[in-house]
């Protein structure tokens, strides 16, 4: 039986890690794009390499045009086609600022990766997949991880905030262009989640929970994040197309 193969962004700690492993429990192979050498997570790719995946690493930088045609090239010659995408790579401000100090400098940097890094790496994945032949039930799948941020405001971090609502948007015009095509485009909204991104602010968090904001009170696992991509890419949702599911506790729940 031939395999399915799945392109990963950021796939080699927190949620992309994590989202890697289901998949590779799924049946998948995999490839895996990051930003740091593969030696620095050595333990990490042969760990998805037991569960049962061919493991491609490319190391590049998701605002970068060559970096991403790179990927898509590598992934084509490894595997022979892309199945599925999981536009998960992001970056917040590297310094939070309220938003009348925010500067273009973060402004471009956050941008460029989180929207633009999303939308033409996307296009060039979807080109891929209307090349080949349709492989069980669907063309292809796009998911994109997004966040609870697309739609909450945080002025410390103005610029994150644009980047993920620009995702979300991205996955609305992706899932209408590609329709008829027979690939699927979704989102998956994460809200607190236990990874290095969140590290630097576990305080903040940790009173938040206390304080009851969360119907669900806990943090939210890397794990809880891959079980959604796992269920949308399966055969389970054929008939939706530019939906998101909020996996955040219940935060997005509006209460009197």
């Amino acid at each position: 039986m031939v395999k399915k193969t799945a392109i990963v962004t950021g796939g080699s700690r927190g949620i992309g890690l994590a989202i890697a492993k289901q998949l590779a429990k799924d049946g998948y192979n995999l490839s895996i794009f990051a930003t740091q050498d593969e030696e620095n997570h050595r333990g990490s790719m042969d760990e998805l390499r037991t569960l049962g995946a061919e493991v491609l690493y490319v190391k590049g930088n998701l605002g970068m045009a060559a970096d991403r045609n790179h990927l898509v090239e590598e992934t084509v010659k490894t595997f022979g086609s892309i199945h599925v995408l999981v536009n998960n790579a992001g970056v917040g401000p590297k310094v939070r600022n309220d938003l009348l100090d925010m500067t273009e400098e973060s402004w471009d940097h956050v941008l460029g990766i989180n929207a633009k890094g999303n939308m033409f790496l996307t296009q060039a994945v979807a080109r891929q997949m209307m090349k080949q032949e349709v492989m069980g039930r669907k063309r292809g799948c796009i998911i994109n991880v997004s966040s609870c941020s697309a739609s909450v405001s945080s002025i410390s971090r103005g610029e994150y905030c644009v980047s993920k609502a620009g995702v979300s948007m991205l996955t609305t015009l992706f899932a209408d262009r590609l329709a008829a095509e027979g690939i699927l485009v979704n989102e998956v909204r994460p809200g607190v989640i236990a990874t290095d991104m969140t590290s630097g602010v576990k305080e903040k968090y940790d009173a938040l929970i206390d304080a009851g904001v969360f119907p669900i009170a806990r943090w939210g696992t890397p794990e809880d994040v891959a079980n959604a991509v796992s269920a949308l890419v399966s055969d389970q949702f054929l008939y939706t197309t530019g939906s998101y599911i909020d996996v955040d506790g219940g935060f997005h729940i509006k209460r009197l």
